[in-house]
């Protein structure tokens, strides 16, 4: 399970050595030299898992853990040379999912990472697989169509049809092409019901689905989705 991880801590050789360690196993890592780089890192990368040292100049790990729990849910593993039972409860209690004291072996803390990421998986937000053309944006593993940001309902024949052009904007499809893509070998069905397809999106998604600017008519050919809003 390869993450992003951020690890914040300001004994540069010991974080070389965690570098090294996570790179091992094929997670990305980014090093951050104190508490206000750590915050920026975080939330300009938005890490899968926060390596974090308690004791940090600018900005304590603590308060690094408190704040950034607020705005996100990236696991955190905290680091730190305090091993009373108050300081791991104040660190719990600030959003960590781990706590491990020093001196540790990078062994342990391997491990610690391998279960912390399969214990938070669900948080990790899934990768982007939408497909745009223009201001159009439709996500084919969410099933999801929106048009400057406003979601779009589609049937599932209008959804087949338009992932088909998006797939290959500014591309002319046929009438005849464009039904064999999405109902495959049905010979029963006519190449009207892709008319009716195009009626009916253009009305969702469209300024003014008399003048299309997304799904264009290409007279005596068939149609074909514009790469750029007006184009």
């Amino acid at each position: 399970m390869c993450a992003r991880v951020l690890v914040a801590e300001d004994d540069e050789k010991q974080a070389e050595v965690l570098r090294l360690y996570l790179e091992s196993e094929g997670h990305t890592v980014v090093l951050a030299p104190d508490g206000r780089a750590a915050l920026d890192e975080a939330r300009r990368d938005r890490p899968d898992l926060l390596v974090l040292d308690v004791m940090m100049p600018n900005v304590d790990g603590l308060d690094v853990c408190r704040i950034l729990r607020q705005e996100s849910d990236v696991a955190v593993l905290m680091l730190t040379a305090r091993a009373t039972e108050d300081d791991l409860l104040l660190g719990l209690d600030l959003g960590a999912d781990d706590y491990l004291t020093k001196p540790y072996s990078p062994r342990e803390l391997m491990a610690r990472v391998r279960t912390l990421l399969r214990r938070t998986a669900g948080r990790r937000e899934p990768p982007d697989t939408a497909l745009r053309a223009g201001s159009l944006r439709l996500d084919p593993v969410r099933h999801e169509v929106s048009v400057d940001g406003r979601p779009v309902d589609t049937t599932p024949g209008e959804f087949q049809l338009l992932e088909t052009l998006i797939r290959q904007p500014g591309r002319v499809f046929t009438r005849r092409q464009l039904l064999e893509l999405t109902r495959g070998d049905d010979r029963f069905v006519s190449t009207r019901i892709i008319d009716v397809h195009v009626l009916n999106l253009r009305k969702k998604i469209e300024p003014d689905p008399q003048k299309p600017v997304h799904l264009r008519t290409v007279f005596g050919v068939g149609y074909k989705l514009t790469a750029e809003d007006g184009a």
